[in-house]
């Protein structure tokens, strides 16, 4: 209210002196009008409304002394005039003061409406957030659960499928090593044609075997038959002839005079003996054939491939072991 009042006086001083002026200039004219009106509207002959302001009492007593001309009636109007400016002045600022009063509450009272509304509807919101909120709790609290089980069992399938991985390797390599055994009596016979001219019998392959290698006795043959693979076409290769010998004694001497040989004859026919690998030996073997060219051409150095697959290389009584081609190839 002080800064209020404070605004009011300063907007009053405001006011222009000639104003001041004529109110004080024009007041015994405005004064006799009054009392001759009976405090009446002096413009019209209708009464007074209520928001008329009324000239304060003290003034209509002040009034009728206005009209003496003697010096001292004059000062005593002037002071009249001087009181009454005062009085309309706290009257004027009075009742600005209760006007922007009642434009105040008025404004407070629906600015505290609406900031009630709103703090309702923030209230309302909140509580709608706080409900989500707990529900994404109770969410993250069941996704932290299972995450944390599913981590458990990962844990536990790892150690499971490390363990699996580790004992199918070792059961790939017996069944590797069991086939490998199982074949180390076999013969693989490469070159015979598929026709009807050769009957393809144990007798027939043991005395093949004595003619193209001058054995002393047929070896003794338990089995013999093609390789499983479907019979070519004309002008294909033949499929080669897998016996198995009952001794390993003659497969060994057989096998051994095929290698300083390469390709005999017997019969009419040309052909060449090789160890029954399996397909996984018989591959890593194949895959040093290209370092076996290279060494051929190369002088005073001896090699050999040992079972499985692994070349030795001699030079001057030097020798290195080598389990992959791209090793071997580095030495070069």
């Amino acid at each position: 209210m002080k800064d209020l009042e404070k605004t009011c006086a300063e907007e009053w001083d405001k006011s222009p002196a000639a104003m001041c002026a004529d109110m004080v200039q024009n007041y015994r004219k405005r004064l006799t009008s009054v009392n001759d009106n009976k405090s009446f509207c002096t413009k019209s002959n209708k009464a007074p409304s209520s928001t008329q302001p009324l000239i304060r009492p003290m003034v209509q007593a002040t009034s009728s002394p206005v009209r003496d001309a003697t010096p001292s009636g004059e000062a005593r109007a002037s002071s009249a005039v001087t009181l009454d400016t005062a009085a309309l002045k706290s009257e004027l600022v009075t009742a600005v003061v209760a006007e922007l009063q009642t434009a105040l509450k008025e404004h407070h009272s629906k600015i505290q409406a609406e900031l009630q509304e709103m703090k309702s509807e923030l209230t309302r919101d909140f509580a709608s957030m706080r409900s989500e909120l707990a529900g994404i709790k109770t969410t993250v609290s069941e996704v932290e659960h299972s995450l944390s089980t599913c981590t458990d069992d990962i844990v536990a399938l790892q150690a499971k499928v490390e363990l699996l991985t580790k004992e199918i390797t070792r059961l790939d390599t017996k069944c590797e090593d069991l086939e490998a055994r199982s074949r180390r009596h076999n013969l693989r016979i490469v070159g015979i044609p598929e026709d009807d001219s050769y009957s393809l019998t144990t007798t027939s392959v043991s005395s093949l075997l004595k003619e193209a290698f001058s054995l002393d006795k047929c070896p003794l043959v338990d089995r013999a038959h093609r390789s499983l693979a479907p019979k070519p076409r004309s002008g294909e290769p033949p499929r080669p002839i897998i016996a198995r010998l009952h001794y390993y004694g003659d497969c060994a001497d057989i096998l051994k005079i095929a290698r300083r040989q390469q390709r005999v004859s017997a019969s009419n026919m040309t052909f060449s003996v090789f160890p029954d690998f399996t397909a996984k030996v018989a591959k890593a073997r194949a895959a040093f054939n290209g370092v076996r060219r290279r060494l051929r051409e190369i002088e005073g150095i001896k090699y050999g491939i040992f079972y499985p697959a692994r070349l030795r290389i001699s030079r001057d009584g030097n020798f290195h072991d080598f389990t992959s081609p791209e090793e071997a190839s580095r030495c070069f």
